[in-house]
């Protein structure tokens, strides 16, 4: 996921089509569906992902985090930079010792003053945390999952509410580690952290410029690789059922198009989600949460 503070910072996207199989056909919805309150269908060129790639962020870069939770898990992450607290005066009581622990400058502020830096829309229960980006875990780090359990991909998912909702399921399965792509990936916002709920500063976050590449160190690691796609052969809970699954990936594809072709080509396995009502599609954050659930019981019963 990339850090990068340079687009104006805390400005909710408009939600995205999303989805983790390729593109729908007349007759076939993919598993991650448009975003919460929109129609399914073709997906309009004006809501598309924003395909260009940005720079990467730089040490002066600034972040302004907003929310209880999202503040609290950034001001107990040694690994995160703090600069400023404003809080009202019962947001720094709910805080409680994470903000004397954590040895940030504290200014004591009115809510109405913090809407100007996270936009008036912005739910920001009264504290802002001015604060450096979390610095990047690039491919390098993909040794360290050698021994890991469960492991979640994301090919290029760019919508920040997504994303967001993604990472909090993350941490809630006691996933491993988030890998996302360098480029077209959701940046690291104060609407993103919001939406994480305080897992942004909980989890590993490894951003990779090569994903097939990637995928192929973690088949090599013995990981069953499974990407998540509609049309997919095979019965996501069939084949756990029938692999070893003492080292799950799982790949959910970006907003609209799914997985790209080279992705799926890496993946050891393309697996669906078989739903028993009439609506056959989901929101990539409900996808992910779905399926991280299947995978993380299939686990557990077969330990």
């Amino acid at each position: 996921m990339k850090r990068d503070s340079k687009r104006p910072k805390n400005t909710p996207q408009r939600p995205r089509q999303s989805g983790d199989g390729r593109p729908q056909k007349p007759h076939a919805a993919a598993h991650s569906g448009p975003s919460s309150g929109q129609h399914q269908g073709k997906v309009e060129n004006r809501n598309r992902p924003n395909r260009r790639s940005r720079p990467d962020k730089s040490a002066t870069d600034t972040l302004y985090l907003y929310g209880l939770h999202a503040v609290r898990a950034a001001l107990e992450n040694t690994k995160r930079r703090k600069m400023r607290l404003l809080a009202t005066e019962n947001a720094l009581q709910r805080l409680g010792e994470a903000v004397s622990n954590s040895g940030v400058s504290v200014d004591l502020v009115e809510a109405s003053s913090l809407d100007p830096l996270v936009g008036r829309d912005a739910v920001h229960q009264g504290v802002v945390l001015e604060c450096a980006p979390l610095d990047n875990l690039d491919a390098s780090e993909l040794f360290h999952l050698a021994h890991g359990k469960l492991i979640l991909v994301l090919d290029q998912v760019t919508d920040p509410h997504n994303v967001g909702a993604i990472l909090r399921s993350a941490v809630a399965m006691n996933v491993d580690a988030v890998i996302t792509t360098h480029r077209n990936s959701a940046a690291e916002t104060g609407a993103l952290a919001k939406s994480a709920s305080g897992a942004l500063d909980m989890i590993r976050l490894i951003e990779v410029r090569n994903l097939s590449k990637a995928l192929e160190e973690l088949n090599s690691f013995g990981f069953l690789t499974m990407g998540l796609d509609s049309e997919g052969p095979q019965d996501m809970a069939a084949t756990l059922g029938d692999a070893d699954v003492s080292q799950l990936t799982l790949v959910l594809g970006a907003e609209g198009r799914g997985l790209r072709q080279k992705t799926r080509e890496t993946c050891s396995h393309l697996v669906r989600l078989d739903m028993p009502g009439q609506i056959k599609s989901l929101n990539v954050s409900n996808a992910a949460v779905l399926s991280l659930h299947i995978c993380a019981t299939a686990q557990r019963l077969r330990k």
